[in-house]
């Protein structure tokens, strides 16, 4: 279903160096479809957090992604997909024993529907975009600081941020990375990413 890059040395690289490596086309269009379609399915089961919450969005958590979906988790543990994170990220990366957070997606659909500063307590997220505004002018960018070294205002042009396409994704080193989204600038957008957590054996948490 995905398309790999087979070298994976300039994508080392620039992860060491940023905590960040985009994948472009990941998915390609044909194969998006029907992810897309998936994930359009189990939104209607989503909750949306209201705005001046920490993280104002819909977001469906991974306990339900692994009882009402047989192709999210099939993408997740597949052996290849675990091989690209391993092989960019130079660590022995296992899927996540936890349900509720081996897989989330998270969907921005509302004007100023945004994704807080912040870390993940597992090393490694690998981010799938189904939806994403067609211009970065419309917000929903990543915004990131390598090494916990903090973000500026989500206006400051000095920042690493990244636009996404659909079928794009990126692999983040979550745990030291602080990232955030920035927030939609007007109605009618969608942001709709698929979050693949991943591992290590000795930070493997207990399944919930």
């Amino acid at each position: 279903m995905l398309l790999l890059p087979a070298d994976h040395r300039g994508l080392r690289e620039r992860f060491a160096a940023e905590g960040y490596v985009p994948l472009p086309g990941l998915v390609p269009p044909d194969r998006l479809v029907p992810l897309r379609r998936e994930i359009r399915r189990l939104e209607s089961m989503a909750q949306h957090q209201a705005r001046g919450a920490p993280r104002p969005m819909t977001t469906l958590g991974g306990h339900l992604i692994a009882e009402e979906s047989e192709l999210i988790p099939r993408v997740y543990h597949d052996p290849a997909l675990i091989e690209l994170v391993r092989g960019i990220s130079e660590l022995d990366a296992v899927p996540v024993a936890d349900p509720l957070e081996r897989h989330v997606i998270d969907i921005l659909h509302r004007h100023d529907d945004a994704h807080g500063e912040h870390t993940h307590g597992h090393p490694l997220a690998l981010v799938v975009f189904s939806e994403a505004p067609g211009s970065a002018r419309d917000g929903g960018l990543l915004q990131y600081a390598p090494r916990g070294t903090g973000l500026p205002s989500e206006a400051d042009e000095v920042a690493h941020r990244a636009h996404h396409r659909p079928g794009d994704a990126y692999l983040l080193r979550a745990d030291t990375t602080d990232h955030r989204v920035t927030a939609l600038r007007r109605a009618g957008l969608r942001r709709v990413a698929l979050n693949f957590a991943y591992t290590t054996p000795d930070r493997q948490p207990a399944a919930r």
